[in-house]
């Protein structure tokens, strides 16, 4: 199979990666939760803790280092704090993940490569469709060459009378309206010669009108037609059988009046006695209605020899020539306005393709300041956050400190003045490079760029498409006549 099938052309590529979403998911980033001092100390007893050790002057006035309850309240803290921290982080890890699904180097990598092929390709579509409409545009001016040489030759000026489908059918409809009548009344006619009657009258007469219709119209159609042609000998042949027909339909309709005129017999040959006085006394009629009747089928094959002629152009050969100019004139046409039609759809789907690239790394671009900024806003408030974990560890100590102040005979440790301070957690990985969001707005404006470049290579490429596909019509200049 061949490989160029699984290819993408280079719009659906950026279709593709259009249709790709931003990220996997929206995270929401959770705020971090601050503790509750009076909960803790009441969870921890500080208050009874710090009067019971005070009444028994614990810690020693000489202490100088935390006792187990001020331990239990740090433990707390800093397990506080770094389950605060493991959420900053997984925050963080969301942040950066984010950033990463944007995937700016993958969309910059392959709008720099499908961009310009897409432009590539029009243009080879365009180049296709050119000599595709050259071929055509070829035989069409064949067409027109032999056409007008006929012209010439025959000295033709008029353009052929061509037979349209309802011409056709009119012609044919007035064939059968012709038999239909030419039955009806020849069986009229000859049924008081009929030892059948009417029905075989009918018979007869159905016989008599297919030959007499049908026949004068093939007369016209093919026999009588060279009569009009420029040729002497032609127009000579087609006045010798003008003639035959004449005496063709002059002897059939001369028949049917002397078979009108023979008396109903079961003996006897009656065609015999009809072709004896055919020989002998062809005017010999004593009715007559007998020649009102012959009259009529003169004037019936007449009009069916007549449609017959006209049934096509009276000119032999000029029809069959002008059916075949008009339909390659209809193909370049056509053709002509499909490849144009086709050219402006690719052309409209990749400056809407490209169009909503460049739309996209904007976005996309929003979206990495807004991540940018709340991760920013993760760094301070995890910043705070640390801040009220140790105001909220020197607000428990503060509780159990004054307690056990309350309750004790001797002086309290000197440490139970000092505040408490909490080892701060500084990440070490903070902030993005400086310079990372200008790289990146400098390269989004490169891209865009280079989009708008290759949306105006391409309709740049549809404008020489149509000049060329005009110029076609130049290499085959037209016949001042034709």
């Amino acid at each position: 199979m061949n490989r160029s099938e699984f290819r993408l052309s280079p719009i659906a590529r950026l279709r593709a990666l259009l249709n790709q979403p931003t990220h996997d998911y929206r995270p929401a980033t959770t705020v971090f939760l601050d503790l509750n001092v009076d909960r803790i100390a009441d969870e921890l007893k500080l208050t009874s803790l710090g009067k019971e050790r005070g009444s028994q002057n614990r810690p020693a006035s000489d202490a100088q280092t935390l006792d187990d309850v001020e331990h239990l309240i740090v433990e707390r803290i800093e397990a506080h704090k770094q389950d605060s921290h493991t959420i900053y982080l997984d925050h963080l890890h969301t942040y950066d993940e984010r950033v990463t699904a944007l995937s700016f180097e993958e969309r910059f990598a392959i709008i720099q490569q499908a961009a310009p092929e897409a432009v590539g390709d029009f243009e080879a579509e365009a180049t296709m469709g050119r000599d595709e409409l050259f071929t055509h545009r070829r035989r069409l001016n064949e067409s027109e060459l032999e056409r007008e040489a006929f012209r010439k030759r025959h000295r033709l000026e008029r353009p052929a009378r061509l037979a349209s489908s309802g011409k056709v059918i009119l012609k044919i409809g007035l064939l059968a309206i012709l038999f239909v009548v030419e039955v009806v009344v020849n069986a009229g006619f000859l049924a008081k010669s009929n030892t059948g009657g009417y029905i075989g009258a009918a018979i007869q007469a159905a016989t008599f009108a297919a030959l007499n219709i049908l026949a004068s119209f093939l007369w016209g159609l093919v026999l009588i037609r060279p009569i009009f042609h420029r040729n002497v000998l032609l127009k000579f042949v087609g006045a010798v059988f003008f003639l035959a027909y004449l005496a063709f339909a002059s002897a059939l309709n001369l028949t049917l009046g002397h078979l009108r005129e023979m008396r109903p017999s079961l003996e006897g040959d009656v065609g015999q006695d009809v072709l004896y006085r055919l020989l002998t006394s062809p005017f010999d009629l004593t009715d007559v209605n007998s020649w009102v009747f012959i009259s009529v089928g003169l004037v019936f094959s007449l009009v069916a020899m007549a449609d017959g002629l006209t049934f096509f152009d009276p000119y032999i050969g000029y029809a069959g020539l002008e059916r075949r100019w008009i339909e390659a004139s209809q193909q370049f046409t056509n053709l002509k306005g499909e490849l144009i039609e086709r050219l402006r759809d690719i052309r409209q789907d990749s400056t809407d393709v490209m169009n909503a690239a460049s739309s996209d790394l904007s976005r996309r671009r929003a979206d990495y300041d807004s991540i940018l900024l709340g991760r920013s806003r993760l760094g301070q408030r995890f910043t705070q956050h640390q801040s009220q974990i140790e105001q909220a560890g020197r607000a428990l100590l503060g509780i159990y400190r004054e307690a056990n102040r309350k309750a004790r005979s001797t002086p309290a440790p000197a440490y139970f003045d000092k505040p408490f301070t909490m080892e701060r957690i500084i990440y070490a990985a903070g902030e993005p490079d400086s310079t990372a969001r200008e790289r990146l707005r400098q390269m989004i404006e490169e891209t865009q760029g280079l989009l708008k470049e290759q949306i105006k290579a391409i309709n740049e490429a549809f404008e020489r498409a149509m000049r060329s596909y005009r110029e076609i019509d130049q290499f085959f200049p037209e016949d001042k006549n034709g």
